[in-house]
């Protein structure tokens, strides 16, 4: 069965995970832009830093298989410095027009201050000035209030909810997204956002309209495999090949591929595995062993979409 991981943080993984991730029939995966674990100091580490997810990290995927794309933007916990803020917001829009981004994300609120709010709202109005998706990160704290805020604001700026994706759902916020429009996401997180059997109950209850399944894999205690982990354990508890292909798939290519930047040939007509290849001079061998040449005559197939 082929996944899309509409919400990975790569370039805080190993490359045992992209292997392990496209071995397991993950084809695509989505790096949302987002704080490194500590403060940036300064416009140019965060320059560096969307460099990288645009470059370097989409050029690493595809030397194992793997479609990469981003999106781009100002995360809510950053947010409240303000100026680090103001300056990012004016590279931003650059950014944003580059190969690969399929959305500006993940943005929204954190402890829901002032300025998140302030550039939350500036953001939106970005994303729509470009016609792009945006992808909401909702707080891990008071989830339920952030994400009907979110929503609230989002209306407020006359976004259509099918070009919003509110992430890192759970049982106490997804009635309420699906009812209003949005595509709710769920990032499969040990222990603090989503468990795989919490997530195939609400399959159940609520079956596979508008519902989208991710990892949200980071430097932390995280599980790159969670759409496919997830996929199999619907499989075995009843869910129907129908419902797991559109959360863990088609509904994350329906979303995404509104930015026009995300369409299923790139990975059903793949380049080349050449680990032979540089990026501004640099290869992800290291030296460290043959290279994997594989030639794309051994296209994926649109309909290999059952649970092996």
């Amino acid at each position: 069965m082929m996944f899309i991981d509409t919400h990975a943080h790569m370039i805080s993984r190993t490359t045992d995970d992209y292997e392990a991730m496209a071995a397991s029939g993950v084809v695509a995966v989505i790096e949302p832009a987002f704080w490194i674990g500590q403060p940036r100091t300064n416009v140019g580490s965060y320059i560096d830093y969307l460099s990288a997810i645009i470059g370097f990290e989409r050029f690493r995927a595809g030397q194992f298989g793997i479609r990469h794309y981003c999106t781009i933007g100002l995360n809510s916990k950053e947010a409240n410095n303000e100026e680090l803020a103001e300056n990012v917001m004016e590279i931003l829009p650059r950014f944003a027009l580059k190969d690969g981004v399929v959305a500006i994300g993940e943005i929204g609120y954190d402890d829901q201050t002032e300025l998140e709010d302030k550039y939350f709202r500036l953001q939106i109005e970005l994303a729509m000035k470009l016609d792009l998706p945006v992808m909401v990160h909702t707080p891990h704290r008071d989830k339920k209030s952030g994400t009907y805020r979110s929503m609230d604001v989002c209306k407020e700026h006359g976004i259509d909810p099918s070009k919003v994706i509110i992430d890192h759902n759970n049982e106490e916020t997804v009635k309420e997204v699906l009812d209003r429009g949005y595509w709710a996401a769920f990032s499969i997180y040990p222990s603090t956002k989503m468990g795989t059997a919490r997530m195939v109950e609400l399959l159940h209850q609520y079956g596979g309209n508008k519902i989208i399944i991710d990892s949200a894999c980071d430097w932390g205690i995280s599980e790159p495999l969670a759409v496919s982990k997830t996929a199999r354990l619907a499989s075995l508890q009843g869910i129907s090949d129908d419902v797991i292909k559109l959360v863990t798939y088609q509904n994350a290519l329906d979303a995404y591929g509104q930015s026009g930047q995300m369409k299923e040939s790139d990975w059903l007509n793949p380049p080349p595995i050449d680990q032979r290849t540089f990026y501004q001079g640099n290869s992800i061998l290291r030296g460290q062993r043959e290279p994997v040449i594989q030639d794309p005559k051994s296209k994926r197939n649109k309909d290999d979409l059952s649970i092996d």
